[in-house]
């Protein structure tokens, strides 16, 4: 090329295309689209489970600290998904709410039974209430009117009645894998010029009770509580010092209950069986038994 020609340059421009108004949007919607597809297929493959395995991933996402403290060294029943090998779920903490309540509902039946099959037969002098409420088995144990009392009057001395009572129920307790809190309650009459209140007369009488069911033969660890609620709670707050109001209750509650530690007082629902003679009585034929 010569000085005196001219140099010729071409440039050329490429014009890249931007994807139109989309742009990468698209991308946003497929991965709404495939994660509702995915939390979809979850519970569909769910509902194709065992109920007993259903239970179990209800219970984790209800109390997903119980259940890796109930899985942390066995198998996880998920991967079992619909094999035909049943899933022994009684073998996890986690029991399933149903199971449980059937198995309260037996033993209520049968210590009802037994209880009122006793009084009947004027082996032991006592009312009873048996419950299934939301916090597990409640069995309430009441002195009867003009029959023998539970303990001294004013003392957490255990008498022979509340031994017996306690006797009878006892096999039907050790048949249950629940563990057990007593509860304390007296009657309205207090004492006076002393230091010594129905607020350690209830929590000594539990603690009595306590006693009495391990020397029955309890085993220990199955105690869980011993509690006393002195006369706020009295059970015939129209009349208190009603032989009724003195008592011993016992509560079973449900074992998830026991790792997530709700409010375990009484349910307003009705008793599931009664007995006993008892009955209404004003407050002066109740005044002379006192606590």
């Amino acid at each position: 090329m010569s000085d005196g020609e001219r140099r010729i340059v071409i440039v050329k421009k490429v014009r890249r295309s931007k994807g139109g108004h989309h742009g990468g949007s698209w991308k946003v919607a497929y991965a709404d689209f495939v994660t509702a597809m995915m939390a979809f297929f979850l519970v569909m493959w769910i509902m194709g489970m065992d109920e007993g395995v259903r239970e179990v991933v209800e219970g984790y996402f209800s109390n997903p600290v119980g259940y890796r403290q109930s899985f942390s060294g066995g198998k996880n029943p998920l991967s079992a998904g619909n094999a035909p090998i049943p899933i022994e779920v009684r073998n996890y903490m986690l029991l399933s709410r149903p199971e449980q309540e059937e198995q309260f509902n037996q033993a209520a039946e049968t210590m009802s039974r037994e209880l009122k099959t006793a009084i009947e037969a004027g082996q032991l002098s006592a009312e009873f209430e048996i419950t299934i409420a939301d916090g597990g088995l409640r069995i309430e144990l009441m002195e009867q009117s003009g029959g023998d009392p539970f303990f001294a009057v004013g003392s957490a001395g255990v008498r022979d009645n509340l031994r017996s009572v306690l006797n009878v129920i006892l096999d039907d307790l050790m048949g249950l894998p629940n563990q057990v809190a007593l509860e304390g309650h007296t009657d309205g009459r207090g004492f006076v010029g002393r230091d010594y209140s129905n607020w350690e007369l209830s929590i000594d009488r539990a603690n009595s009770a306590r006693r009495t069911l391990i020397a029955l033969g309890l085993p220990e660890e199955r105690i869980a509580e011993v509690r006393g609620y002195a006369d706020r709670q009295l059970k015939r707050p129209e009349a208190p010092y009603a032989a009724e109001n003195r008592r011993i209750s016992l509560l079973l509650p449900y074992q998830d209950d026991l790792v997530r530690r709700p409010s375990l007082a009484p349910a307003g629902v009705q008793p599931l069986s009664a007995g006993g003679g008892g009955g209404a009585e004003s407050d002066s034929a109740n005044a002379g038994a006192g606590h």
